[in-house]
């Protein structure tokens, strides 16, 4: 009797098994590693256009150079950025932040993969920014950061469009803006808010440099401290509360403080303005301070320090005033303090079995590229914020001199960093058969 019990029930689960199989597989977007990619035909195709059109490339990071982006003016690149996403056969749109985003459709119209680039720099507007030639080398303030990444964005787009490649996933290609210092990645935090449900993996593009990979978002703070008093006459009126006095006794204190090793740590004290001229006591002063830590919890014991600084400071100022006998006269013996935060960026960590981080593994060691894990503050900070899988990678070349009016570029090795863009972008996408 238990036999024949048995028996049916066995093959009932086996019949079940085998009809839960077909059903898993077809759900499963494949992976293709990057060796299987470069055999693609398509794929080859692909790295081919961007090897034969690297002097278009060369000159078209030259054209968004000489495009200003000083932050919060972002717009003038942002339609040059649109013209040549458009011209790769890219659905191309504008967001009310100013994102410029491109899609290309895929199997998949609920999975987006991202490849972004900023399109904002950090100098301000009337900043000379024609490129110059010496030799190989380009200079030109912003030409790395983000003009290589920019390049590599409508490049790497520009070739799937002329190998007719298909994903399996929606790809979306985003110039966006506020990725530098005040922008406080402003771009990237209303480009995922509004796309949160539909984003499965994102990469930023940031610089040149091909050996680290950013799977880590560093913290930070960015804090205004400003003080205001009455002003004065620097021989009349001695004696009276001086904002810059109160901030320097504030800053000598603040800038003693011990920050570890471990978690990393760091502070920059990065402006200071106030006063009008040598001889008058200034009616305000103010300071802008960067503060950045691998743990949150260290990061706010930092800004914490930073207030109690500076109210040490004010009040050493006005013991000062009070001893020369000039503090207490009504509202003109008084400092007022003011915090303003100007940018906090959220910390983040990709988790060590993410396939997106598989997937740049697997690129760089069949392109036989060395690189290293690293911890940095980019727009990949808010997808990482956000349990959202993300990476921000190089574009391949030489560069120096970031953030300053001699930075430079160097084309040679740019094929590597672009096969490298390409083939992690279509491993995750995944290419259609």
């Amino acid at each position: 009797m238990r036999l024949a019990t048995r028996v049916p029930v066995k093959l009932l689960l086996v019949s079940c098994i085998l009809l839960l199989v077909p059903t898993t597989s077809a759900q499963t977007t494949s992976q293709p590693s990057a060796e299987e990619l470069a055999q693609d035909p398509r794929v080859a195709r692909a790295i081919d256009w961007l090897t034969k059109n690297a002097s278009w490339i060369n000159e078209e990071q030259v054209r968004i150079t000489e495009t200003a982006a000083p932050p919060f003016h972002e717009s003038l690149r942002a339609a040059y950025l649109k013209r040549l996403l458009s011209a790769a056969g890219l659905r191309v749109r504008s967001d009310e932040a100013g994102n410029v985003i491109a899609e290309r459709g895929g199997g998949t119209r609920n999975e987006w993969v991202v490849l972004s680039a900023h399109l904002d720099t950090v100098f301000p507007p009337g900043t000379d920014v024609r490129v110059k030639r010496e030799g190989a080398r380009l200079l030109g303030p912003g030409i790395s950061d983000n003009g290589a990444g920019l390049a590599a964005l409508v490049a790497v787009a520009r070739a799937l469009h002329e190998s007719r490649l298909k994903t399996q996933r929606n790809l979306v290609f985003v110039a966006d803006v506020g990725e530098e210092g005040e922008g406080n990645l402003r771009g990237m935090r209303k480009f995922v808010d509004d796309n949160r449900s539909r984003l499965k993996y994102m990469i930023a593009l940031e610089g040149a440099a091909t050996d680290y990979i950013t799977n880590a978002a560093l913290a930070s703070r960015r804090v205004e401290v400003t003080l205001s008093g009455p002003g004065g006459h620097s021989w009349s009126d001695f004696g009276m509360p001086n904002p810059i006095h109160a901030l320097a006794r504030g800053v000598a204190r603040f800038v003693k403080v011990h920050v570890p090793e471990n978690p990393r740590t760091t502070f920059n004290i990065g402006a200071i303005e106030g006063g009008t001229s040598v001889n008058s006591i200034p009616y305000r002063a103010s300071i802008k301070v960067d503060m950045r830590s691998e743990s949150e919890p260290e990061l706010a014991r930092l800004e914490n320090f930073l207030r109690d600084s500076i109210e040490a400071g004010v009040e050493e100022e006005m013991a000062a005033a009070r001893d020369r006998g000039v503090a207490g006269r009504g509202a003109n013996g008084k400092l007022e303090t003011k915090f303003r935060v100007l940018g906090v960026r959220p910390g983040g960590e990709l988790p060590d079995s993410s396939p997106l981080l598989a997937a740049v593994r697997d690129v760089d060691r069949y392109l036989k590229n060395a690189s290293r894990l690293e911890r940095s503050s980019t727009d990949a900070n808010i997808p990482l914020s956000l349990g959202i899988h993300a990476i921000s990678i190089g574009s391949g070349g030489r560069a120096g001199g970031a953030h300053s009016l001699g930075e430079w570029y160097e084309p040679a090795g740019r094929d590597l960093g672009l096969q490298r863009v390409l083939l992690t972008l279509l491993e995750v996408a995944g290419v259609t058969q």
